[in-house]
């Protein structure tokens, strides 16, 4: 327990401000949208112009596109980006930061098994992130109902909102397992960076094709905006992926942080 408060304690700062940061990228996003409902037969002419794959890497559905929750498919790549990061660099940094602060020792040498470390030092992590998503869902409904020019679902806005939870879950455990294969990190970003950004380009790369099966490939697929709104509905198949990697990499982070040899801090 002193573990997990410690731990929401050591990450209060950095939530608050991605959450923040979040949330002005929505409020951001959300204030051109009028404007643009008011002239959205020139704005479909004018995306109609873009080339078809340069559509689908963006997420533009012409059909849906006027409509608050078809801008909202738009813009919500961009906030999952963000989120994405937030959740691998909390994954990476949650374990590591221990050999990074130099405080492996002081910890270790308490009488509690390193399990106990990893599971307290996740469901920080955890609340943090629905902590996160819980304060972005609020302020992002709040922005909606202040810029909408007629009446949408609040079950498909909620079920768009989740997929970012998903996906930070995705990316929190992916976090954790690449981080227990290090000794020592010495940053955090570039790695978090490297991983988060690469999936994205890889996401929009598969998305100018039509292979189902790449999709697999990249986490920011696995929740089509445009199928959830026609559909009310996640696909089943990249939920179970998506579940499968959270699980595997936790597993993995037991695993191989139990068994590891984590050097004194000279």
């Amino acid at each position: 327990m002193n573990i997990y408060l410690h731990e929401l304690k050591a990450l209060r700062k950095s939530v608050i401000i991605w959450t923040c940061a979040l949330i002005a990228l929505s409020a951001m996003f959300f204030s051109i949208y009028p404007s643009m409902a008011r002239d959205a037969v020139d704005f479909k002419k004018i995306l109609s112009s873009y080339p078809a794959p340069v559509r689908a890497m963006l997420g533009i559905n012409i059909d849906y596109i006027t409509s608050i929750l078809g801008f909202y498919s738009m813009i919500f790549s961009f906030i999952v980006l963000c989120g994405a990061i937030q959740a691998m660099n909390m994954g990476v940094s949650i374990l590591s930061k221990e050999a990074r602060e130099r405080t492996a020792d002081f910890l270790l040498v308490k009488p509690i098994s390193r399990s106990v470390i990893v599971t307290a030092k996740l469901l920080a992590a955890l609340t943090m992130l629905i902590i996160t998503n819980l304060l972005f869902y609020v302020a992002s409904l709040v922005i909606v109902n202040a810029v909408k020019t007629g009446d949408y679902s609040v079950k498909l806005f909620s079920m768009i909102n989740l997929t970012l939870f998903f996906i930070q879950l995705i990316f929190l455990a992916i976090g954790l397992a690449i981080s227990v294969f290090f000794n020592k990190l010495k940053a955090v970003l570039p790695i978090s960076l490297g991983v988060v950004f690469g999936s994205y380009i890889i996401g929009a790369l598969i998305s100018t094709g039509n292979n189902e099966t790449a999709r697999f490939i990249s986490p920011f697929k696995y929740f089509d905006i445009t199928y959830i709104i026609k559909n009310s509905r996640y696909e089943t198949s990249y939920l179970v992926a998506a579940a499968a990697i959270v699980a595997a990499a936790i597993v993995i982070s037991y695993i191989v942080y139990t068994k590891k040899d984590i050097h004194a801090v000279s």
